[in-house]
């Protein structure tokens, strides 16, 4: 089987492959574990999955069923912010490591902010974990601007990401100014917007004349960009394949732009009611 290495961003020593496989919304765990596994063998050494996504055990089995080193794959996972205080955040990353099956996670986020917990509980519940050696690298997710700020003067760590959601249909500069602004990288959840770009005839159009699919031109339009990560969900092996495959060309100026176009849409497709933060306005 053909691997599909893709190259790394680095920050305060460590290394990230820039393309991820996301494990949100996931099928049944025969499937699940197949899945992770063929990611696994075609070359993808970063797996990303959360405490609320229900796929760590899965995760944990498709990564031992590959045969793949543990010191070669990083591994994302998330504490929601139902257990943002101290206490029960310490409680999550346990399970999660006990659900994986993991000495350690490569990267630790704070799913969602909780507004009704301190920030500064939260984040030194974070730094603690990484102190234990629990995680190796920490950061945020779903983090506007002032938050990002706010966590900035308040960690007691470094922080690694802001994982937020950005794709073709979606500004999000402020956000990644901000990032880019406080040394932390950009990993992009839904980068496909669940789909909706594949079918958005600017991006068949690049693709046509390209020779590639509709996903591999819009994730190439994210990694192009400085400082971005992106994990796609994938369902079938040739998705998985596809999806990482995306070093062999240079998308021009020209394309960059027309797709960068796009983003007057701004059709945010995550956006729960119950967690969302006051989104900054691009």
């Amino acid at each position: 089987m053909d691997l599909f290495k893709a190259p790394t961003l680095s920050s305060q020593g460590a290394y990230i492959p820039v393309v991820g496989y996301g494990t949100m919304l996931f099928p049944e765990p025969e499937r699940a574990v197949g899945l992770i596994k063929h990611s696994l063998e075609c070359g993808y050494r970063h797996i990303d999955t959360a405490r609320k996504y229900g796929s760590e055990q899965w995760v944990g089995e498709g990564i031992r069923a590959s045969g793949v080193n543990r010191e070669d794959i990083w591994v994302t996972s998330k504490v929601t912010e139902e257990n943002a205080r101290k206490d029960d955040f310490a409680r999550s990353v346990e399970t999660s490591l006990e659900t994986l099956g993991l000495d350690y996670i490569d990267l630790l986020l704070i799913h969602w902010p909780q507004p009704n917990v301190p920030l500064e509980e939260t984040l030194g519940a974070l730094a603690k974990a990484k102190r234990d050696g629990l995680a190796r690298n920490i950061g945020i997710s779903n983090f506007t601007v002032s938050l990002i700020e706010e966590s900035m003067q308040k960690t007691s760590e470094p922080l690694f990401t802001n994982q937020v959601e950005y794709h073709a249909y979606i500004h999000q500069d402020k956000v990644i100014d901000a990032c880019r602004k406080n040394g932390l990288l950009v990993t992009c959840h839904v980068p496909l917007a669940r789909g909706a770009v594949l079918k958005d005839p600017v991006i068949i159009k690049i693709a046509q004349s390209r020779g590639k699919s509709p996903a591999q031109i819009a994730l190439k339009w994210l990694v192009q960009q400085p400082d971005i990560i992106v994990v796609p969900r994938a369902l079938t092996n040739s998705q998985i394949s596809e999806n990482i495959n995306i070093f062999d060309f240079i998308l021009t100026d020209d394309e960059m732009d027309q797709i960068a176009s796009l983003r007057d849409r701004n059709h945010r497709i995550v956006d729960p009611e119950v967690r969302r933060p006051v989104w900054d306005k691009d």
